[in-house]
């Protein structure tokens, strides 16, 4: 039972990081108001965020569960140890960067503001590590076995 749940959650966190890069480019993209759009695809990554953090740490003591420092040995550990790392560097570390620089900047937008640069290099940090989990995802995907 525990190996199905491990599948569905595997589903869920892949399945999450995906879509949620896809709906952050459809809303910039698609919405005027570039502001409202980062507020909402903000609120989209916090979600994703807290979904891959209990995700990876279930993944991680279910496989060490099932397989012992056997489990050191697989690539499937790696890459959602990997992934898990990325999501709480980006969580704790570079999301509260990018919301500071929000802050400092305003009331005028961050991009209209001398910290623009600042927040151009941390955002391009933030989508190179979310880039990396969600190709660890595929990795994680087809290792799961």
């Amino acid at each position: 039972m525990s190996y199905r749940i491990s599948l569905i959650i595997i589903a869920l966190w892949a399945g999450a990081l995906w879509m949620t890069g896809l709906s952050a480019y459809v809303l910039f993209d698609t919405l005027q108001d570039k502001q409202l759009a980062g507020s909402i695809a903000g609120k989209l990554f916090t979600v994703v965020s807290y979904i891959g953090m209990a995700s990876g740490l279930f993944l991680l003591i279910h496989r060490i569960a099932a397989f012992g420092t056997g489990a050191l040995k697989q690539g499937y550990f790696w890459a959602v140890l990997l992934m898990l790392l990325l999501v709480l560097a980006g969580h704790f570390g570079i999301q509260p960067v990018l919301a500071q620089l929000k802050t400092d900047a305003f009331p005028a937008d961050v991009m209209q503001s001398v910290f623009a640069d600042r927040f151009r290099t941390w955002h391009g940090i933030a989508s190179f590590a979310y880039m990396a989990e969600c190709l660890l995802a595929f990795v994680m995907v087809l290792k799961a076995r």
